[in-house]
């Protein structure tokens, strides 16, 4: 999905709701959008005050703006622990993700090993399968070598 087609949906999804289309929602999608890491609200609103001095976007803003990204489906999030969420774009692409414990560093990946076996599993429990989101949490090799005491 390009951007252009992703503002698109937001403008869509914004009329139907009978909300104003804003600056603000689009910059921060596009934020996302374009960010080749998952960031947290403080990262986005970070990389908004530098690349928009003249469109300043507030914190509060942010917050509210990716809760109502994340209602509509256009965003998706990853919680870290219980107050940290990371977000990306919601490209109804399958995959899971490798999360960090310590530097939050997220990795994604397709494994079809794995997919074929929650199939299998929930065909044994006669579940019909509708979604599923999967985290694992762990170390990166660089948080590893790292003594804690």
């Amino acid at each position: 999905m390009s951007e252009k087609e992703l503002y698109d949906k937001l403008k869509i999804v914004v009329k139907e709701k009978a909300l104003k289309y804003t600056k603000q929602r689009e910059l921060i999608l596009g934020t996302i959008y374009n960010s080749k890491i998952h960031l947290n609200a403080e990262q986005i609103h970070k990389k908004l005050t530098i690349s928009n001095k003249d469109d300043q976007v507030g914190i509060a803003t942010v917050y509210r703006n990716l809760l109502f990204l994340e209602e509509t489906g256009l965003v998706l999030s990853i919680s870290l622990d219980n107050s940290l969420k990371r977000y990306e774009i919601n490209r109804h692409k399958h995959h899971d993700h490798l999360v960090c414990i310590h530097c939050g560093k997220i990795v994604e990946f397709i494994n079809q090993n794995i997919e074929k076996e929650q199939e299998i599993i929930a065909k044994k429990h006669n579940f019909k399968l509708l979604s599923h989101t999967m985290h694992l949490y762990g170390e990166c090799k660089a948080c590893s070598k790292i003594d804690r005491v």
